[in-house]
């Protein structure tokens, strides 16, 4: 499918406004939408800023109002073709007299998907497929979320070249490096949820925000959740008022990935202790291992994983290396990313 210049650029930017920061990431995609006129010069632009609020293309239609008719409309998704809180945006071109649209991918959401045909049926010219694979990492764990039913689980842990997490004092401050530490709060940033166990809520008291290079916390914050049965002490630092906290009294993880999911949360950053760890990893429910390996070796301590049930080499779990990151600094640490392997 051939598509012009002006399209293209197009669909980059609105890819730009579909990322826009603050954006919530859940439950609903990340949309962008751009209106071309026949010149391939910008008539509008919108993005959808989060459940409840107008969707990228009614944004898009809103502030071009009469000059919408006969443009391109470029849009990171298949608008979609149902009512829910908001009407459907497939009609809603049609209505406009939009007389092209362009979309990325098609929309992966039964209850949603069809308004390419709506479209086409109303007589509009329709183009998809520009920067497919580009609208579909944007949205990665909302489609997740939509084929599994649960959170996408980022399980980050930190450890000495031996694998250990704390010495066997205890101590564990630092075990990363300062650019390390910078680039958790950077996935941070990426997470809708931060999960710990209680005990690391008993024992480290973290605050659990996203901070920026000096320290201070990001204006937009994942939301705080605390893992486990046990009470905790209120002045525990996790429940002061830098971002939201929840408490989900369970050890069960698919239980606590489902109360997450029902809050409409779609990216889960595991940071909790080698117990919470082991816990989901056995349960198969760690999506993505990112792993900081500092320069260090302790030779006792606690280990950064917890009791698997595996006694054999042959049994071992072996996941997939994606990414070998050397981050700089005084102290270099090694960031691996990598991907469970699935039977």
């Amino acid at each position: 499918m051939t598509f012009t210049g002006a399209e293209q650029a197009a669909m980059r930017r609105a890819l730009e406004l579909a990322a826009t920061p603050g954006v919530p990431l859940g439950p609903n995609p990340r949309v962008g939408c751009v209106l071309l006129d026949d010149e391939g010069r910008t008539v509008a632009e919108g993005h959808h800023r989060g459940a409840g609020t107008a969707h990228a293309e009614a944004d898009a239609l809103a502030r071009a109002g009469d000059q919408a008719r006969g443009t391109t409309a470029v849009v990171t998704l298949e608008p979609c073709n149902h009512t829910g809180r908001t009407g459907p945006c497939a009609q809603a071109l049609v209505g406009a007299g939009v007389r092209r649209v362009v979309f990325a991918r098609p929309d992966p959401n039964p209850e949603a998907a069809g308004g390419a045909a709506t479209l086409v049926a109303a007589g509009i010219d329709v183009g998809h497929g520009l920067l497919a694979e580009e609208a579909a990492r944007l949205n990665r764990f909302w489609t997740f979320g939509l084929t599994h039913g649960r959170p996408f689980v980022t399980w980050k842990f930190a450890s000495t070249l031996d694998g250990r997490s704390a010495a066997a004092d205890g101590t564990s401050r630092w075990v990363s490096s300062p650019a390390a530490r910078r680039d958790t709060h950077r996935l941070r940033a990426t997470c809708d949820v931060m999960l710990v166990g209680t005990n690391t809520i008993a024992v480290d008291d973290p605050l659990l925000t996203v901070r920026d290079d000096h320290d201070r916390p990001r204006e937009h914050q994942p939301l705080r959740a605390v893992m486990g049965e046990r009470d905790l002490d209120p002045g525990r630092r996790v429940f002061n008022a830098d971002a939201d906290t929840v408490h989900l009294r369970t050890r069960d993880p698919e239980a606590a990935l489902a109360d997450l999911f029902d809050r409409g949360r779609r990216h889960v950053f595991l940071e909790g202790g080698p117990t919470l760890a082991a816990a989901f990893v056995r349960a198969g429910l760690v999506d993505e291992i990112v792993a900081y390996v500092a320069p260090m070796l302790l030779g006792a301590g606690r280990g950064a994983v917890a009791d698997l049930g595996i006694t054999t080499i042959a049994d071992a779990l072996r996941p997939r290396v994606t990414d070998i990151t050397v981050l700089e600094g005084e102290e270099p640490n090694v960031r691996l990313t990598l991907a469970p392997g699935k039977d």
